[in-house]
């Protein structure tokens, strides 16, 4: 049986962007089954908002916390998640 949809925001902040974070975190949602938006704050932090099964979007902050290779994360806070976490698939925000 299939979990509740939920939806949930993350701001991910250290040495994430310029490191490929939102390609990464696009390829991660997309695999998880997820839909949503991630993108660049001017503030130099990156923010996800996500939709999906519980354990799917528990999966993603997990990897949030870690990041890709050339990424240092210093810190997540999870935040509201906006509309974008309704969006149809998983995209990055130019």
């Amino acid at each position: 049986m299939e979990g509740a949809v939920e939806a949930r925001g993350w701001r991910v902040r250290g040495r994430v962007q310029g490191v490929g974070f939102r390609w990464h975190t696009v390829q991660r949602a997309r695999d998880l089954g997820l839909r949503g938006r991630v993108w660049n704050n001017a503030d130099g932090s990156v923010e996800v908002h996500a939709g999906g099964a519980r354990d799917d979007l528990v999966a993603l902050a997990r990897w949030l916390a870690e990041g890709p290779p050339a990424a240092r994360v210093v810190g997540v806070d999870e935040i509201a998640a906006g509309p974008s976490a309704q969006a149809d698939g998983f995209h990055a925000v130019v």
